[in-house]
């Protein structure tokens, strides 16, 4: 074609197909190809759009005369409740885009998976590795569809073991414009949290999600990768950074409210407000060396102070978030520039793992001074009216969020 490296984008009249492939027309070296069923509302310039199903049984062809060479496949269709329309679609349908990337000689394919996959369940560890058993829950259909994806891909890699397969298990998606299940949780006032539970959460920047698709599609780093912020939470301080209002349910109350009205009653199935799931994130640091700019508290931050803007503030109150906000950009732009310099930035620390205990502070006290020396300083302080404060060393320790 123009002596560019073709890649296409499933899904790009979709919020994430649109976003990256936004993000890869800025490589020079890049040819990218959109290819949704419906037109973008706003297609991004340079986008070479093509109008088609990804079922369609011409794919195979189309991939093949543009000689596409990689491939971020996006189009995901986001049902609650489980449906045959949404499986067949996007299980179905993600079955015929790998076949047809196989047979056009693709040689890599970037698939989005979420942490969900891996279901929040009371015996789950610490922190859930990338090869831990897939049990999430098959009552929600985004995730029961995830599930199905990902036990597909994991036999189709031996199918095709030419082709580079990358899959990107996200942590719960936030972002003042991100539709997840977790943003739809906080943003919805009536949609309950569970009395006595605060299990540990992990999230993720809708930007970061975005940059992490398109450093996949750039760097060859085959396998599956969980992707978090730094800094795991526990729910109810995910809630208090978020704002949210909302009024503490019995568990046993909750769930017969989710068996009788479904997604209706809670966009997040009610295990990930009882249970751990947390991921491992070596992988994505020592292998994939990928870092998300935002950290956890400061994603749940800016979620908040989006939706307190939305309606009317005071100017006082803007301020103050406006203040916050740059404070967190000039963290970010810090680490950033750390990392460019070779420098290792200060991590903020890590969630100690459930159940765990604190460790505590050590206090290293000053050497006392000796009577003679006490006497004459206990005298001139008296003389000048001047007294001085002694304030004891503190030499914190933090853990490492594995």
């Amino acid at each position: 074609m123009t002596g560019k490296q073709v890649v296409l984008v499933t899904g790009a009249g979709g919020y994430w197909g649109s976003r990256v492939a936004a993000e890869l027309l800025t490589q020079p070296d890049l040819h990218v190809i959109g290819l949704d069923e419906q037109t973008p509302h706003d297609t991004p310039r340079g986008l070479d759009f093509i109008q088609a199903d990804i079922r369609n049984p011409l794919l195979t062809e189309l991939l093949r005369k543009e000689e596409v060479r990689a491939v971020c496949h996006l189009a995901f269709m986001d049902s609650a409740r489980p449906s045959e329309a949404a499986f067949d679609f996007n299980v179905m349908g993600t079955m015929k885009v790998l076949a047809a990337c196989a047979e056009a000689g693709v040689s890599k394919v970037v698939l989005k998976s979420s942490t969900m996959v891996y279901g929040a369940r009371s015996d789950n560890s610490a922190f859930l590795r990338e090869d831990h058993p897939l049990h999430g829950s098959r009552a929600y259909g985004y995730v029961r569809d995830l599930t199905e994806i990902e036990a597909f891909w994991n036999g189709f890699r031996g199918q095709a073991p030419e082709m580079l397969l990358t899959i990107l298990r996200f942590a719960h998606i936030v972002g003042p414009h991100a539709d997840s299940p977790m943003t739809r949780f906080l943003r919805e006032e009536e949609a309950p949290a569970l009395l006595g539970f605060d299990p540990m959460i992990q999230i993720i920047h809708e930007a970061d999600v975005v940059a992490a698709l398109v450093y996949a599609m750039q760097h060859d780093a085959p396998g599956a990768y969980n992707i978090a912020a730094e800094g795991a939470m526990p729910l109810w301080r995910l809630i208090a950074l978020a704002d949210k209002v909302t009024l503490p349910v019995l568990h046993p109350l909750a769930y017969l409210g989710a068996s009788l009205l479904g997604p209706k009653y809670t966009p997040l199935d009610l295990d990930y407000l009882r249970y751990p799931c947390v991921a491992d994130l070596h992988k994505m640091r020592a292998e994939l060396k990928f870092v998300p700019q935002y950290t956890a508290d400061e994603t749940a931050r800016e979620f908040a102070a989006e939706r307190r803007l939305s309606e009317y503030v005071p100017e006082s109150a803007a301020r103050a978030y406006d203040e916050e906000r740059l404070r967190d950009t000039l963290d970010r732009r810090a680490r950033a520039r750390s990392r460019t310099n070779g420098q290792h930035p200060a991590r903020p620390p890590a969630q100690a793992a459930p159940g765990a205990a604190a460790p505590k502070a050590r206090r290293t006290r000053r050497p006392a001074k000796p009577k003679a020396e006490r006497a004459p300083a206990a005298a001139a302080e008296a003389a000048t009216g001047e007294q001085h404060e002694t304030v004891p060393e503190v030499n914190e320790e933090a853990g490492s969020n594995g």
